[in-house]
Protein backbone atom coordinates (compact mmCIF):
# COMPACT_ATOMS: atom_id res chain seq x y z
CA UNK A 1 0.00 0.00 0.00
CA UNK A 2 1.23 3.33 -0.83
CA UNK A 3 -0.25 5.84 1.07
CA UNK A 4 1.34 8.64 -0.65
CA UNK A 5 -0.63 8.13 -4.09
CA UNK A 6 -3.99 10.53 -4.62
CA UNK A 7 -6.93 8.15 -4.00
CA UNK A 8 -8.89 7.74 -7.38
CA UNK A 9 -12.14 5.63 -7.04
CA UNK A 10 -14.19 2.98 -9.65
CA UNK A 11 -16.33 4.25 -11.75
CA UNK A 12 -19.49 2.88 -10.81
CA UNK A 13 -23.77 2.46 -11.13
CA UNK A 14 -25.06 2.84 -8.04
CA UNK A 15 -28.45 1.24 -7.94
CA UNK A 16 -28.40 0.21 -4.39
CA UNK A 17 -30.64 2.11 -1.28
CA UNK A 18 -28.00 4.91 -1.44
CA UNK A 19 -25.78 7.18 -1.91
CA UNK A 20 -27.39 7.38 -5.82
CA UNK A 21 -24.84 8.58 -8.80
CA UNK A 22 -24.83 12.67 -8.55
CA UNK A 23 -24.80 15.16 -12.12
CA UNK A 24 -21.59 16.16 -13.25
CA UNK A 25 -22.25 19.94 -12.23
CA UNK A 26 -23.02 18.83 -9.05
CA UNK A 27 -19.95 16.98 -8.33
CA UNK A 28 -18.03 19.97 -10.09
CA UNK A 29 -20.31 22.15 -7.42
CA UNK A 30 -18.11 20.53 -4.90
CA UNK A 31 -14.59 21.66 -6.64
CA UNK A 32 -15.88 25.04 -6.47
CA UNK A 33 -13.89 27.68 -4.38
CA UNK A 34 -14.79 27.77 -0.38
CA UNK A 35 -16.17 30.84 1.36
CA UNK A 36 -16.35 31.53 4.82
CA UNK A 37 -19.53 30.45 6.44
CA UNK A 38 -21.00 34.04 7.26
CA UNK A 39 -19.58 35.63 3.88
CA UNK A 40 -22.41 37.98 2.53
CA UNK A 41 -22.05 35.47 -0.61
CA UNK A 42 -22.15 32.49 0.84
CA UNK A 43 -25.52 33.63 2.94
CA UNK A 44 -27.18 34.82 -0.10
CA UNK A 45 -26.76 31.70 -1.21
CA UNK A 46 -28.34 29.90 2.03
CA UNK A 47 -31.27 31.65 1.28
CA UNK A 48 -31.70 30.49 -2.26
CA UNK A 49 -31.11 26.85 -0.69
CA UNK A 50 -34.18 27.51 2.05
CA UNK A 51 -36.38 28.61 -0.73
CA UNK A 52 -35.44 25.88 -3.17
CA UNK A 53 -36.06 23.30 -0.59
CA UNK A 54 -39.78 24.67 0.59
CA UNK A 55 -40.12 24.26 -3.35
CA UNK A 56 -38.90 20.34 -2.86
CA UNK A 57 -41.04 19.79 0.48
CA UNK A 58 -44.40 21.81 -1.23
CA UNK A 59 -44.47 23.99 2.13
CA UNK A 60 -44.56 27.74 3.20
CA UNK A 61 -42.80 26.63 6.23
CA UNK A 62 -40.18 28.98 7.06
CA UNK A 63 -37.91 26.76 9.40
CA UNK A 64 -37.20 24.87 6.37
CA UNK A 65 -32.78 24.03 6.08
CA UNK A 66 -30.75 21.44 5.68
CA UNK A 67 -28.68 20.43 8.91
CA UNK A 68 -25.23 19.64 8.91
CA UNK A 69 -25.19 15.91 8.50
CA UNK A 70 -26.83 12.59 7.15
CA UNK A 71 -29.97 11.72 7.15
CA UNK A 72 -30.33 10.29 10.40
CA UNK A 73 -29.38 13.91 11.96
CA UNK A 74 -32.37 14.79 10.55
CA UNK A 75 -34.39 12.40 12.23
CA UNK A 76 -32.48 13.82 15.51
CA UNK A 77 -33.12 17.20 14.69
CA UNK A 78 -36.57 16.44 15.16
CA UNK A 79 -37.12 13.98 18.26
CA UNK A 80 -34.60 16.08 20.55
CA UNK A 81 -36.72 19.19 19.59
CA UNK A 82 -39.78 18.33 19.32
CA UNK A 83 -40.00 15.63 22.79
CA UNK A 84 -38.94 15.85 26.10
CA UNK A 85 -38.36 13.36 29.12
CA UNK A 86 -41.96 11.62 29.70
CA UNK A 87 -43.61 12.49 26.13
CA UNK A 88 -45.86 10.41 24.84
CA UNK A 89 -45.07 9.05 21.28
CA UNK A 90 -46.50 6.77 18.40
CA UNK A 91 -44.58 5.26 16.01
CA UNK A 92 -44.94 3.40 13.03
CA UNK A 93 -42.67 0.66 12.95
CA UNK A 94 -42.46 -1.96 9.54
CA UNK A 95 -38.75 -1.84 8.91
CA UNK A 96 -34.90 -0.78 10.41
CA UNK A 97 -35.94 3.06 9.99
CA UNK A 98 -38.82 3.00 12.44
CA UNK A 99 -36.82 0.41 14.88
CA UNK A 100 -34.52 3.89 14.49
CA UNK A 101 -37.02 6.10 15.22
CA UNK A 102 -38.09 4.29 18.33
CA UNK A 103 -34.40 4.04 19.98
CA UNK A 104 -33.93 7.81 19.26
CA UNK A 105 -37.10 8.77 20.91
CA UNK A 106 -36.52 6.81 23.93
CA UNK A 107 -33.14 8.52 24.39
CA UNK A 108 -34.72 11.40 24.77
CA UNK A 109 -36.69 10.66 27.69
CA UNK A 110 -40.06 9.31 25.49
CA UNK A 111 -42.65 6.91 26.22
CA UNK A 112 -42.70 4.81 22.83
CA UNK A 113 -45.65 3.17 22.15
CA UNK A 114 -45.20 0.64 18.59
CA UNK A 115 -47.64 0.59 15.95
CA UNK A 116 -45.90 -2.49 13.73
CA UNK A 117 -46.73 -4.26 10.27
CA UNK A 118 -44.89 -7.16 8.81
CA UNK A 119 -41.82 -6.21 6.89
CA UNK A 120 -42.28 -5.15 3.30
CA UNK A 121 -45.72 -3.79 3.96
CA UNK A 122 -47.42 -0.80 5.23
CA UNK A 123 -48.34 1.59 8.32
CA UNK A 124 -52.35 1.19 7.68
CA UNK A 125 -54.50 4.16 8.75
CA UNK A 126 -56.69 2.05 10.89
CA UNK A 127 -53.62 0.47 12.93
CA UNK A 128 -53.39 4.53 13.99
CA UNK A 129 -56.69 5.24 14.46
CA UNK A 130 -57.02 2.00 16.71
CA UNK A 131 -54.06 2.95 19.12
CA UNK A 132 -54.84 6.48 19.30
CA UNK A 133 -58.04 5.30 21.42
CA UNK A 134 -55.80 4.08 23.78
CA UNK A 135 -52.98 6.48 24.18
CA UNK A 136 -52.95 10.53 24.04
CA UNK A 137 -49.59 10.99 22.60
CA UNK A 138 -47.76 14.21 21.81
CA UNK A 139 -46.40 13.42 18.49
CA UNK A 140 -47.05 10.45 15.84
CA UNK A 141 -44.53 9.42 13.42
CA UNK A 142 -44.49 7.30 10.52
CA UNK A 143 -41.76 6.51 7.59
CA UNK A 144 -42.80 7.55 4.60
CA UNK A 145 -40.83 5.37 2.11
CA UNK A 146 -39.17 2.60 4.32
CA UNK A 147 -36.13 1.89 2.25
CA UNK A 148 -35.32 -1.19 4.00
CA UNK A 149 -38.04 -3.16 2.65
CA UNK A 150 -39.51 -0.90 -0.30
CA UNK A 151 -42.67 -0.18 0.97
CA UNK A 152 -44.71 3.65 0.69
CA UNK A 153 -47.08 4.08 3.42
CA UNK A 154 -49.53 7.08 2.41
CA UNK A 155 -50.13 9.44 4.82
CA UNK A 156 -52.82 11.83 3.89
CA UNK A 157 -55.13 9.37 5.80
CA UNK A 158 -53.17 8.86 8.67
CA UNK A 159 -52.20 12.68 9.28
CA UNK A 160 -55.75 13.79 9.39
CA UNK A 161 -56.18 10.70 12.58
CA UNK A 162 -53.29 12.47 14.62
CA UNK A 163 -54.38 15.87 13.75
CA UNK A 164 -58.08 14.98 15.30
CA UNK A 165 -56.11 13.30 18.18
CA UNK A 166 -54.39 16.73 18.94
CA UNK A 167 -50.71 15.33 18.12
CA UNK A 168 -47.82 16.46 15.88
CA UNK A 169 -46.81 14.66 12.51
CA UNK A 170 -43.41 13.66 12.12
CA UNK A 171 -42.07 12.02 9.16
CA UNK A 172 -39.22 10.10 7.40
CA UNK A 173 -38.61 11.07 3.63
CA UNK A 174 -35.25 10.20 3.16
CA UNK A 175 -36.17 7.91 0.24
CA UNK A 176 -39.20 9.33 -0.94
CA UNK A 177 -38.24 13.35 -1.08
CA UNK A 178 -37.43 14.16 -4.83
CA UNK A 179 -38.54 10.73 -6.37
CA UNK A 180 -42.82 10.73 -5.80
CA UNK A 181 -44.90 12.78 -4.13
CA UNK A 182 -44.01 14.99 -0.43
CA UNK A 183 -46.50 17.40 0.04
CA UNK A 184 -46.06 19.14 3.38
CA UNK A 185 -48.63 21.49 3.52
CA UNK A 186 -51.23 19.98 1.68
CA UNK A 187 -51.00 16.64 4.01
CA UNK A 188 -50.16 18.84 7.65
CA UNK A 189 -46.89 17.37 7.92
CA UNK A 190 -45.41 19.12 11.33
CA UNK A 191 -42.07 18.19 10.96
CA UNK A 192 -40.40 16.08 8.45
CA UNK A 193 -36.42 14.96 7.40
CA UNK A 194 -34.72 13.34 4.69
CA UNK A 195 -31.06 13.49 3.09
CA UNK A 196 -29.40 14.51 0.54
CA UNK A 197 -27.81 11.65 -0.84
CA UNK A 198 -31.10 9.27 -2.46
CA UNK A 199 -33.17 11.51 -4.59
CA UNK A 200 -31.30 14.45 -4.46
CA UNK A 201 -28.67 13.03 -5.59
CA UNK A 202 -26.28 14.70 -3.76
CA UNK A 203 -23.10 13.15 -1.73
CA UNK A 204 -24.43 12.56 2.06
CA UNK A 205 -23.95 14.86 4.21
CA UNK A 206 -26.95 17.38 4.92
CA UNK A 207 -30.51 16.41 5.99
CA UNK A 208 -33.09 18.96 5.01
CA UNK A 209 -35.39 19.37 7.26
CA UNK A 210 -38.89 21.69 7.63
CA UNK A 211 -40.88 22.70 10.95
CA UNK A 212 -44.63 23.79 10.71
CA UNK A 213 -45.20 26.65 13.17
CA UNK A 214 -47.16 24.19 15.71
CA UNK A 215 -43.98 22.39 15.93
CA UNK A 216 -41.54 25.13 15.85
CA UNK A 217 -43.36 26.92 19.22
CA UNK A 218 -43.52 23.17 21.20
CA UNK A 219 -39.59 23.38 20.13
CA UNK A 220 -39.57 26.86 21.46
CA UNK A 221 -40.97 27.02 24.51
CA UNK A 222 -39.98 23.72 25.58
CA UNK A 223 -39.15 23.37 29.89
CA UNK A 224 -36.51 21.48 29.76
CA UNK A 225 -33.44 22.30 27.14
CA UNK A 226 -32.89 20.12 23.87
CA UNK A 227 -31.14 17.35 24.57
CA UNK A 228 -28.40 18.16 21.74
CA UNK A 229 -26.64 21.39 21.32
CA UNK A 230 -26.02 20.80 18.00
CA UNK A 231 -29.52 19.90 16.77
CA UNK A 232 -31.11 22.27 18.82
CA UNK A 233 -33.64 24.44 16.78
CA UNK A 234 -33.10 27.40 18.95
CA UNK A 235 -29.93 28.02 18.14
CA UNK A 236 -29.71 26.85 14.52
CA UNK A 237 -32.87 29.03 13.45
CA UNK A 238 -30.93 32.38 14.67
CA UNK A 239 -28.20 31.04 12.07
CA UNK A 240 -30.22 29.89 9.06
CA UNK A 241 -32.28 32.65 10.29
CA UNK A 242 -31.45 36.31 9.56
CA UNK A 243 -29.60 37.19 12.32
CA UNK A 244 -27.16 34.68 11.43
CA UNK A 245 -25.22 34.26 14.48
CA UNK A 246 -22.63 31.92 14.44
CA UNK A 247 -23.16 28.23 15.58
CA UNK A 248 -21.14 26.01 13.87
CA UNK A 249 -18.80 25.90 10.69
CA UNK A 250 -21.27 25.10 7.75
CA UNK A 251 -20.08 22.42 5.17
CA UNK A 252 -19.79 24.91 2.40
CA UNK A 253 -18.86 22.54 -0.26
CA UNK A 254 -21.86 20.44 0.51
CA UNK A 255 -23.79 23.02 0.91
CA UNK A 256 -23.14 24.22 -3.04
CA UNK A 257 -24.01 20.66 -4.40
CA UNK A 258 -26.90 20.89 -2.73
CA UNK A 259 -27.66 24.25 -4.34
CA UNK A 260 -26.83 22.74 -7.89
CA UNK A 261 -29.04 19.48 -7.05
CA UNK A 262 -31.85 21.25 -5.79
CA UNK A 263 -31.41 24.07 -9.23
CA UNK A 264 -31.52 20.78 -11.30
CA UNK A 265 -35.01 19.11 -10.08
CA UNK A 266 -36.32 22.46 -10.14
CA UNK A 267 -35.39 22.80 -13.41
CA UNK A 268 -36.70 19.08 -14.58
CA UNK A 269 -39.99 19.98 -12.60
CA UNK A 270 -41.46 17.87 -9.80
CA UNK A 271 -44.21 16.46 -11.36
CA UNK A 272 -41.94 14.91 -14.42
CA UNK A 273 -39.11 13.78 -12.17
CA UNK A 274 -41.98 11.58 -10.16
CA UNK A 275 -43.12 10.46 -13.53
CA UNK A 276 -39.55 9.80 -14.19
CA UNK A 277 -38.97 7.48 -11.76
CA UNK A 278 -42.62 5.65 -11.64
CA UNK A 279 -41.98 4.98 -14.86
CA UNK A 280 -38.13 3.34 -14.23
CA UNK A 281 -39.89 1.44 -11.91
CA UNK A 282 -42.35 0.01 -14.05
CA UNK A 283 -39.67 -1.03 -16.66
CA UNK A 284 -37.45 -2.49 -13.97
CA UNK A 285 -40.82 -4.56 -12.54
CA UNK A 286 -41.41 -5.87 -16.17
CA UNK A 287 -37.82 -6.74 -17.08
CA UNK A 288 -37.54 -8.19 -13.68
CA UNK A 289 -41.22 -10.55 -14.50
CA UNK A 290 -39.54 -11.83 -17.85
CA UNK A 291 -36.75 -13.30 -15.65
CA UNK A 292 -38.97 -14.79 -13.23
CA UNK A 293 -38.31 -12.12 -10.86
CA UNK A 294 -40.94 -10.15 -8.49
CA UNK A 295 -40.66 -7.57 -5.85
CA UNK A 296 -40.82 -8.42 -2.36
CA UNK A 297 -43.02 -5.67 -0.71
CA UNK A 298 -46.38 -5.14 -0.40
CA UNK A 299 -48.30 -5.02 -4.05
CA UNK A 300 -50.01 -1.62 -4.77
CA UNK A 301 -47.50 0.15 -2.34
CA UNK A 302 -44.14 -0.56 -3.94
CA UNK A 303 -41.65 2.20 -3.44
CA UNK A 304 -40.57 3.58 -7.44
CA UNK A 305 -37.66 4.22 -6.10
CA UNK A 306 -36.36 1.12 -3.79
CA UNK A 307 -37.18 -2.29 -5.04
CA UNK A 308 -37.06 -5.40 -3.07
CA UNK A 309 -36.34 -7.61 -5.79
CA UNK A 310 -37.16 -11.39 -4.39
CA UNK A 311 -34.19 -13.78 -4.22
CA UNK A 312 -35.32 -17.36 -6.45
CA UNK A 313 -34.47 -20.52 -4.26
CA UNK A 314 -31.12 -21.98 -5.04
CA UNK A 315 -29.74 -18.48 -5.60
CA UNK A 316 -27.24 -17.12 -3.50
CA UNK A 317 -27.92 -13.28 -2.62
CA UNK A 318 -24.48 -12.49 -1.73
CA UNK A 319 -22.62 -14.19 -4.70
CA UNK A 320 -25.00 -12.13 -7.29
CA UNK A 321 -24.82 -9.09 -5.68
CA UNK A 322 -20.80 -9.35 -5.28
CA UNK A 323 -20.38 -10.23 -9.07
CA UNK A 324 -22.53 -6.90 -9.94
CA UNK A 325 -20.34 -4.98 -8.21
CA UNK A 326 -17.39 -6.88 -9.44
CA UNK A 327 -18.21 -7.58 -13.06
CA UNK A 328 -20.50 -5.18 -14.24
CA UNK A 329 -19.57 -2.34 -11.96
CA UNK A 330 -23.02 -1.96 -10.65
CA UNK A 331 -23.63 -1.72 -6.72
CA UNK A 332 -27.06 -2.84 -5.67
CA UNK A 333 -28.22 -3.38 -1.69
CA UNK A 334 -28.40 -6.08 0.51
CA UNK A 335 -31.90 -7.30 2.69
CA UNK A 336 -31.72 -6.50 6.02
CA UNK A 337 -33.43 -7.92 9.46
CA UNK A 338 -35.62 -10.45 8.28
CA UNK A 339 -34.96 -10.14 4.64
CA UNK A 340 -31.48 -10.77 5.10
CA UNK A 341 -30.35 -12.74 2.39
CA UNK A 342 -33.85 -13.06 0.97
CA UNK A 343 -34.10 -9.56 -1.01
CA UNK A 344 -31.76 -7.60 -3.33
CA UNK A 345 -32.48 -3.81 -2.70
CA UNK A 346 -32.14 -1.73 -6.23
CA UNK A 347 -32.31 1.65 -6.23
CA UNK A 348 -33.56 3.90 -9.06
CA UNK A 349 -33.07 6.93 -7.09
CA UNK A 350 -32.46 10.45 -8.87
CA UNK A 351 -29.52 10.80 -11.20
CA UNK A 352 -29.40 6.70 -10.66
CA UNK A 353 -33.48 6.38 -12.39
CA UNK A 354 -32.41 6.20 -15.83
CA UNK A 355 -34.07 3.84 -18.57
CA UNK A 356 -30.58 2.81 -19.68
CA UNK A 357 -29.31 2.26 -15.83
CA UNK A 358 -32.52 -0.37 -15.59
CA UNK A 359 -31.70 -2.17 -18.76
CA UNK A 360 -28.01 -2.71 -18.11
CA UNK A 361 -28.62 -4.09 -14.51
CA UNK A 362 -31.58 -6.61 -15.74
CA UNK A 363 -28.59 -7.60 -18.98
CA UNK A 364 -26.36 -8.29 -15.80
CA UNK A 365 -28.79 -10.39 -13.70
CA UNK A 366 -29.76 -12.43 -17.03
CA UNK A 367 -26.26 -13.38 -17.64
CA UNK A 368 -25.26 -14.24 -14.25
CA UNK A 369 -28.83 -16.13 -13.10
CA UNK A 370 -27.97 -18.40 -16.17
CA UNK A 371 -24.69 -19.30 -14.85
Amino acid sequence: MQLNTPFTPPQRLLLGPGPSNAAPTVLEALGKPLLGHLDPVFVGMMEEIKAMLREVFQTKNEMTFPVSGTGSAGMEFCFVNLIEPGDEVLIGVNGVFGTRMCDVAERCGAVVHRVESPWGEIIHPEQIKTALKDIKPKLVAIVHAETSTGALTPLEEISRAVHEAGALFLVDTVTSLGGCPVKVDEWQIDAIYSGTQKCLSCPPGLAPVSLSPAALEIATSRKTKVQSWYLDVNFLAAYWGETRVYHHTAPISMNYALHESLRLILNEGLEARWKRHEANHQRLKAGLSELGLGIASQEGHQLWQLNAVTVPDGVSESEIREALLNDYSIEVGAGLGPLKGKVWRVGLMGESSQSEHVDRFLDAMKTLLKK
